[in-house]
């Protein structure tokens, strides 16, 4: 209960720290300590200022790239893909989603969610869309799923750079968190086959019919498919 009053006024408000957390709660008629709030937050992935799930945890031993899209002009569909991921809340728990979109269309490509945060599933959704495209650059975060030789070396074999972000800065991905916004507040799910249906259903309804401001009011689908 107190983790689902947290996610909801973390939507509301994600420049609050533990300190304002704990007064929220308490006002809300749950006295709970700064410590026991704290907890919470870090076991739900949350951090003021900028709402990234710390989900992707670095390997040191793993090479790491440069981020390569600083100051770049986004023209075109193809030329730059990201990555990341993110959670989606149970009844009971929580399942891990990953997905990959294109940043020019903002149209979600792939995803996939799993039930741990190994770094098969990530892999899985990268092979299915290289079988059938590629991009310019693919950018992700630092995270072990992303910086394995199992995710990096089949982009490389083809030609793509890639970039990541630098550590700690979310907004390097800017398209895909504001893409996390819409997707892991929509609802909870019972169990993990609802939120197989839910999020197909979702990322249906976000590819092929809304609209997007940034987009000139077209649709994902609409750009991606008519410009590659």
């Amino acid at each position: 209960m107190l983790m689902n009053l947290l996610d909801e006024q973390y939507t509301k408000t994600p420049f609050y720290g533990v300190q304002k957390m704990t007064v929220y709660l308490n006002e809300q008629g749950h006295l709970v300590n700064v410590k026991r709030v704290r907890r919470l937050l870090r076991k739900m992935g949350l951090e003021a200022v900028y709402p990234k799930p710390n989900l992707s945890k670095a390997n040191p031993e793993h090479k790491k790239f440069p981020y390569l899209l600083k100051g770049l002009e986004i023209t075109r569909c193809d030329q730059v893909w990201s990555t990341d991921i993110t959670y989606v809340r149970l009844q009971k728990g929580f399942v891990y989603l990953v997905a990959i979109i294109d940043w020019y269309s903002r149209y979600v490509l792939n995803w996939r969610i799993s039930t741990t945060l190994e770094a098969d599933f990530c892999i899985e959704t990268l092979e299915e869309v290289l079988a059938n495209r590629q991009c310019e650059i693919f950018n992700t975060d630092q995270g072990s799923q992303f910086t394995t030789n199992r995710f990096t070396d089949p982009l490389i074999a083809k030609g793509i750079q890639v970039s990541m972000d630098g550590k700690g800065r979310a907004l390097d991905n800017i398209f895909v968190e504001r893409l996390w916004r819409s997707v892991i507040y929509l609802r909870e799910y019972p169990d993990v086959q609802s939120v197989k249906k839910g999020l197909d259903e979702y990322f249906e309804f976000y590819n092929h019919q809304r609209y997007h401001e940034s987009l000139g009011y077209k649709r994902p689908a609409e750009v991606y498919l008519s410009n590659r």
